[in-house]
């Protein structure tokens, strides 16, 4: 990836969360190339605006300055899922413990990006906050531990469940609310070459007062559920269908219901921890 922008936030941005990402191994090559500037010296001064361009072309309208960088997260996001189709793409968090490796797949509101960053902040090592990269061919995970994307409510949690996290600048009235980014934790950044296989796929639902419950899935549902949180499966046709097929083969479905993270941190380690 190349950016080039003069926008501040963005360069703030990039320089916090990015500081520990090594540069390319091959520095002549990038995926993309993005940047971020105003549509118009008009819109530099009044009601001043900013627009995201991969490799030139403009897929989304201008945001106000102030979401500058929230819009070069979530252009990365969208790059990742128009263009990367030799993987499947799985709407999911990741996360990495002693060997096992699960998705969180969840829509927005489900409570997945708050629980990933409590998981990551208690030692589980951060995949991605966002989309599952999986080789269909091996079901090798591939890593892109980037700032993990909160909204609203979530930030003060997670600011007063781990205090010592990393935030970015946190930005109101987006399209989705108030939000803010939290860096990665730097010894998900260094084994960002390290891939795993999924041995577990977890459908997460935040409701307040909740207890913790985690009941399992068949196979055969846990699928169902799967196949809508998949980007690009029907891109793959049957090829994509028998990857998540043998996906389901693979992992243990459950679905989780929690209110509490301490509880449901413990809960999902003696579950999934002791089971590999």
């Amino acid at each position: 990836m190349a950016v080039d922008t003069a926008e501040r936030t963005v360069q703030r941005g990039l320089a916090l969360h990015y500081e520990h990402h090594p540069p390319p191994r091959q520095p002549d090559f990038v995926d993309f190339h993005i940047s971020i500037s105003t549509p118009s010296v008009l819109r530099r001064w009044v009601r001043p605006q900013v627009v995201f361009a991969v490799d030139g072309h403009r897929p989304f309208h201008p945001l106000p300055r102030p979401q500058a960088y929230a819009q070069f997260e979530w252009g990365l996001n969208w790059c990742v899922s128009v263009y990367m189709h030799r993987f499947l793409l799985i709407h999911s968090a990741i996360l990495e413990k002693g060997g096992s490796l699960i998705l969180l797949p969840g829509s927005p509101g489900s409570g997945k990006s708050t629980l990933c960053a409590a998981m990551a902040a208690r030692g589980w090592r951060l995949f991605s906050d966002e989309i599952a990269i999986i080789d269909p061919a091996t079901l090798e995970t591939f890593p892109m531990p980037r700032p993990i994307n909160l909204k609203n409510a979530s930030i003060d949690v997670i600011r007063r469940f781990s205090p010592e996290m990393q935030f970015g600048e946190v930005v109101r009235d987006t399209n989705k609310g108030t939000v803010a980014h939290v860096t990665p934790p730097l010894e998900s950044v260094l084994r960002q070459h390290e891939t795993a296989t999924p041995s577990w796929i977890i459908f997460p639902k935040y409701r307040a007062g909740s207890e913790t419950l985690i009941d399992e899935l068949s196979p055969a549902q846990g699928l169902l559920d799967l196949a809508g949180n998949a980007f690009n499966y029907h891109i793959h046709g049957i090829y994509g269908f028998e990857c998540l097929k043998r996906l389901a083969d693979k992992v243990t479905f459950a679905k989780l219901q929690y209110s509490d993270l301490d509880d449901v941190i413990q809960r999902i380690e003696d579950q999934v921890l002791e089971s590999a």
